[in-house]
Parts: C-alpha cells; sequence; structure tokens
C-alpha cells in the first residue's frame, strides 16, 4: 500500500511538472508578426508584465516540481515540501489569474477604455497563449491536488489519534 502510495505521489509530480516546464515553453515560443493597413508589430509574451509574470512562476514552480521528484520518501524535509506546495499553488493560481486578465482583453478588448482586440489579427500567438494558459490551469489543478494529498500525507489523522 505504501509503495503504491508513493507511484502516485511520484506520477502526480512528474504530471505537475511537466505542464508547468510545457506552460514555460509554449508561453516562450508564442510570438506573431502582424500588419494592420500600414503599421507593423510583433505580438510576443515578453511585451506583457503578466504573461512573464505567469512564465517566472511556472519556471520557478518547474524547478521546484523536478527536485521534489528526487527527495526520498523518508525524509524529513517533506513537512516542508507540504508548506512550498501551499506557496507554488497560491503563486500558480495568481499567474494564471493576471494571464487571464490580459488575455481576455485581448480577445474581447475593452471598448469603454478604447482597447482594441488584437486576436483576429495575431491569431497563432493568442492560439498559443491560450494553449500555455490551459495548460497552466492544469498545473494549479494538479498542485491543488498535491497539496491537499501531501498535507494529508504529513498531517494523518489517524497517526495522531495513535499517539
Amino acid at each position: 500500500m505504501a509503495e503504491t502510495k508513493r507511484i502516485f505521489t511520484f506520477l502526480l509530480r512528474f504530471i505537475a511538472f511537466c505542464t508547468t516546464l510545457s506552460a514555460v515553453i509554449i508561453m516562450i515560443s508564442s510570438r506573431q508578426r502582424a500588419t494592420v493597413l500600414v503599421f507593423s508589430f510583433e505580438a510576443k509574451y515578453s511585451d506583457t508584465p503578466a504573461f512573464k509574470y505567469f512564465v517566472i512562476v511556472n519556471a520557478i514552480v518547474s524547478i521546484y516540481g523536478f527536485l521534489v521528484l528526487f527527495l526520498p520518501s523518508k525524509s524529513l524535509l517533506w513537512r516542508l515540501v507540504v508548506a512550498l506546495d501551499a506557496v507554488f499553488t497560491i503563486l500558480l493560481t495568481s499567474s494564471i489569474s493576471a494571464a487571464l486578465a490580459i488575455a481576455y482583453v485581448g480577445e474581447k478588448g475593452n471598448p469603454i477604455a478604447g482597447w482594441l482586440p488584437i486576436c483576429d489579427q495575431v491569431t497563432k500567438y493568442c492560439n498559443q497563449v491560450k494553449g500555455a494558459l490551459i495548460v497552466g490551469f492544469i498545473s494549479v489543478v494538479l498542485y491543488m491536488l498535491l497539496f491537499l494529498y501531501s498535507l494529508h500525507t504529513v498531517l494523518n489523522p489517524l497517526l495522531l489519534e495513535k499517539s
């Protein structure tokens, strides 16, 4: 039973690592040049601070996820992992929220502020950003599950009752 839990945790953490890394790669590679009338512009993730924040947070969480994969199961550092899982879940949630807000403005615009939607001109760019955000949302869900699972395993209520 303990071996099954370890395999499940490892696989969940590996998938979470892959999703955060994929979100970074997809977002970094999102770029497209477009010409509207006589104006030429290039849309890329680094033009928007929210997208930069999304990439930075996902890159940090990817590194963390990779390092935790090699943590021995009997290590006392798992109590620290619970706290770090909580912190990184919150960071991922905030980064996806900020990036989704900007993506929404890029898709729909804001007529009150006079901001026009850009996704009609740079569809490849917008599709890549959407893909990165979908993978980022999956990362948030996985890290929430990991946080709850690691909290349960470290602070197992059955072990507390027997003490």
